[in-house]
């Protein structure tokens, strides 16, 4: 049966995205291979959202909070740059944030029914 979920970003200068998630975000991780680092993810959920063909298929990576001014603070006094304002989008509140080397991210808090606590 399904034990876990792996997921790939991207990144055309992987050492600063791994050195982010490492040092900035200070997630635990495992060198899998000389410096291949992978990298252990917060509680997570899955959403299947509605797309047009051309979208489907398509994945997204948001990472969650519970007090989003918070995090962003935090994360502004590591240095980390935010590549939108807050949006109130009525199911959380949204922002994205750039990943060294591999583009941006999502950050929101969410006001929805949350499901990676579940047993």
């Amino acid at each position: 049966m399904i034990t876990g979920a792996h997921t790939i970003l991207y990144a055309e200068d992987a050492e600063a995205a791994r050195a982010f998630f490492r040092d900035v975000l200070g997630l635990a991780h495992v060198d899998a291979n000389n410096g291949w680092l992978i990298f252990k993810s917060p509680p997570a959920e899955l959403a299947v959202h509605p797309a047009e063909p051309a979208d489907t298929g398509r994945a997204e990576l948001y990472l969650m909070c519970d007090d989003l001014t918070a995090t962003m603070d935090e994360l502004r006094s590591k240095g980390v740059e935010f590549t939108s304002e807050v949006t109130d989008a009525g199911w959380g509140l949204l922002t994205r944030l750039r990943v060294p080397g591999a583009g941006e991210i999502g950050l929101y808090q969410p006001r929805h029914a949350t499901a990676y606590d579940l047993p």
